[in-house]
Formats: structure tokens, C-alpha cells, sequence
């Protein structure tokens, strides 16, 4: 018999979990600079955090599928509890010293991975509970992603004006514990997917990473998910973090107004995704993809090379919005239907891993644009790679099969074509 409660519980643990994760990524830079006064320590603290955050998410696979995605999100979120409330704690009473700041985001990092990655890895089977199509879920998940993102970055501006950097961590750590909760109670217990049949054998740490890692590089498909967004999300963060804060500043305008596109950015992603969440299984899904990243993608960097009035530029970011938010549901349903579901956890946990690998190059590759071109230039430059890493899907052959549900949960061996 289907049940919803599963699917409602993932939903609201993933809110608090992003929420509190990007209340975390707003405080912890605020409480550096606000200590310290160094950008450069700021940019150590944050990068310290990121590179744990990838490489546990990379090498965390072979857990999940052994323990099962709800004991290790569970554990996961339950000691970053922990880890996060040392923060206020050491900071009320005069002991956090940086060193020790680093050590503690290190941790955080170190478990928000596998903490992601499980409850991402619970997708297919909390679909096949609730009997909702998959990509009714993955648009879901995606717009709680987008809605957790905005919230808890309005949270966070809120409560680090309102009670300070350190003390808002202590809210981070509540949202911490209410996922644990949420998952404790709300989810079943889903099957060790390493107990297999196929697999009388226990084998080892490595040699479950290694056959995840060769069915990921063995599946076309997956191979060229990974390349393109990896690609897109470096130049993302350029725009993000780098880009878009300089053109800002050198038109005279305040912060408020990168705020506001970040926030009208979110806000129609949030509205595309919920459309993708009503409508994805019905959407012919190369053809939507590629249209969507073609809308987010140059016209997002074409308007401030061009100079575009600031109304065109927030019309344009609007649309970019929208279309993005097609993205992300149509991708969840195809990695997750082609992975089996004995290697979802490795599998899955690494191909997010390799999308997020560049995004810490992000800042320094936009910085270095910037300063030998321009900020127009720079636009511009980056705004082409995207035009040109967007035409994948409509030029590599490895595309050939995205637009195919793979119903069964994955394709048989057999069925996996050679990476092009």
C-alpha cells in the first residue's frame, strides 16, 4: 500500500536541513570578517568547509549503501548538532580561537556530506513508497532546495543583524536536530541495499568505491551530466561570488540590490520547479533540459556586458529563473533511474560530488577575469563558455539516451554504453 507520509517527511527534513545549511554558509564568513576584519582568513574558513563537504560526499557512498541512507542522515545530522553548537558556546565564552573555528568547519563539512547525499539517495525509494512518479519527486526536492536556499538566507540576514554570527549558529544546530527527528519518525527503515543477492560476499570499503566509480565513468549518460554541470556550476559561482557583486559595485549601486536579483532569481526558480514537479513525467526531457539552460545561461551574462537597463536585467534574470528551476527534476529523474538501487548510494553521492568539484575554483577564476578584462569582458567570457557548454546536449552522443526513462530503476549492464 503507497504512502505519502515519507514523501512529506524527506520534504520537510530537506527544508530544515538546506535552511540551516545556508544559514551556516552566511554566518560563518560574517563571523570571520567580524572578528578578524581579513577577507583572505574568511575565504580559508569557507573553502576549509567546502573541500570536506565534496570529498566526504565522493567517498561516503559505500556507507550509505551499507548502513542504509536514513541511519547514516540520522547519524550525520545528529553530530553536526554537536559540531555546530560548540560554535556559540566556545564564542560566549571567550575560547573560540581561529584555528579552533577551522577545525570545527572542517567537521561540519565533513558530515553535511554524506548527510546530503543520503537523503538524496532516499529519492527513488520514497517515490516507489508514495507510488509518485519520480519526477514528481525530484521537482519537488528541487524546489525545496531553491525554497530552503531563500529562507534560510533571509534567516540568516535576520538573526546575524538581530543576535549576532555565533549565536544565529545556535539556530543552525536546532534545524540539525528537527532533520534528524523528522527522519527518525517520519521515514521507514529502507533495505541495506548492500545486502544483495547478488553479492553473497561482503566485499570492501575500496572495492565498493571502485565499482561505483567504474559504473559512473562506464554510463555515457552520467559521464556527461557530470561534465556539463560541473562546468556550469564553476561559472555559476564566478557569477555568484565574484561577477555580479563588482558589476554591482562599480555601477554605484548597494547591496541591497544584489540581494533583490538573488532573490528574484530564487523566487521564479522556485516557480519553475514547482511546475516541473506537476508536469515533469510528461515533459520530453532533453529537449526541456537543454531550452532550459540555454534561457539561464548567456542571456543571465549578455545583459550586463550590454549594459541592459537594471528593469531588463531583473526581467531577464526572472526568466533564467524559471527555466532553471526545469533543470535540477529533470536530472534527478535520470541519475536516479539509471543507477541500481544496490549502488545508488556510492553512485549518486559521486556523481554529486564531481558537479560540485569546481565550484571552489569558481571565485578565483572570476576574480582573475575581472582583473585582466573587465568586468564587462569578463561577463561576456564567461557568459560564452556557458553558451558553448550548453550546446552538449544537442552535440555529444552521450546525450543520446537522456531523454529515455529508464523505468526499472537502471539499466542493466549490458544496456550501459561506453562513456563517448
Amino acid at each position: 500500500m503507497s504512502s505519502r507520509k515519507p514523501f512529506v517527511a524527506l520534504a520537510a527534513a530537506e527544508t530544515f536541513s538546506i535552511s540551516g545549511t545556508r544559514l551556516s554558509t552566511i554566518a560563518v564568513p560574517w563571523l570571520v570578517l567580524s572578528t578578524t576584519g581579513s577577507a583572505a582568513l574568511t575565504g580559508v574558513v569557507v573553502f576549509t568547509e567546502m573541500l570536506p563537504y565534496v570529498l566526504a560526499k565522493a567517498l561516503g557512498g559505500p556507507l550509505i549503501d551499507r548502513l542504509g541512507p536514513k541511519r547514516v542522515a540520522i547519524t550525520c545530522d545528529s553530530a553536526s548538532v554537536l559540531a555546530v553548537v560548540l560554535v556559540p558556546v566556545l564564542h560566549a565564552l571567550g575560547l573560540l580561537r581561529f584555528g579552533l573555528l577551522v577545525a570545527i568547519v572542517f567537521v561540519m563539512g565533513l558530515l553535511r556530506g554524506p548527510s546530503d547525499a543520503a537523503k538524496s539517495s532516499m529519492v527513488p525509494d520514497i517515490a516507489e513508497i508514495a507510488a509518485v512518479p519520480l519526477e514528481r519527486v525530484t521537482g519537488v526536492a528541487g524546489m525545496i532546495e531553491r525554497l530552503g536556499s531563500t529562507v534560510g538566507a533571509a534567516l540568516a540576514g535576520v538573526l546575524v543583524s538581530w543576535i549576532g554570527p555565533s549565536q544565529a549558529l545556535g539556530v543552525n544546530a536546532a534545524t540539525f536536530a528537527l532533520a534528524a527527528l523528522i527522519v527518525q519518525f517520519g521515514i521507514p527503515a529502507l533495505r541495506e541495499r548492500g545486502a544483495s543477492a547478488t553479492e553473497p560476499e561482503p566485499s570492501s570499503y575500496g572495492q565498493e568505491l571502485r565499482e561505483g566509480w567504474q559504473f559512473l565513468r562506464r554510463d555515457a549518460v552520467l559521464v556527461g551530466i557530470v561534465v556539463m554541470v560541473a562546468t556550469t556550476n564553476l561559472l555559476d559561482q564566478a557569477w555568484s561570488a565574484v561577477l555580479l557583486p563588482v558589476w554591482i559595485k562599480d555601477g554605484g549601486h548597494g547591496a541591497g540590490l544584489l540581494g533583490m536579483m538573488f532573490a528574484v532569481f530564487a523566487a521564479f526558480s522556485i516557480g519553475g520547479s514547482a511546475v516541473a514537479a506537476m508536469l515533469g513525467e510528461r515533459l520530453p526531457r532533453l529537449p526541456v533540459y537543454a531550452v532550459a539552460f540555454l534561457i539561464c545561461g548567456l542571456p543571465r551574462f549578455a545583459v550586463y556586458a550590454l549594459d541592459v537597463p537594471v528593469a531588463g536585467v531583473v526581467v531577464t534574470l526572472a526568466a533564467g529563473g524559471f527555466a532553471s528551476g526545469f533543470i535540477n527534476p529533470i536530472l534527478g529523474a535520470v541519475i536516479f533511474e539509471r543507477i541500481p538501487k544496490p549502488l545508488m548510494g556510492r553512485v549518486s553521492s559521486l556523481n554529486t560530488a564531481l558537479c560540485w568539484a569546481l565550484i571552489p575554483f569558481g571565485g578565483l577564476v572570476g576574480g582573475l577575469l575581472v582583473t585582466g578584462l573587465g568586468v564587462s569582458w569578463a561577463m561576456l567570457v564567461v557568459g560564452l563558455a556557458y553558451f558553448v557548454t550548453t550546446l552538449a546536449p544537442l552535440v555529444r552522443k552521450s546525450f543520446r539516451e537522456f531523454g529515455t526513462p529508464q523505468r526499472s530503476g537502471a539499466p542493466e549492464a549490458a544496456d550501459v554504453v561506453p562513456a563517448a
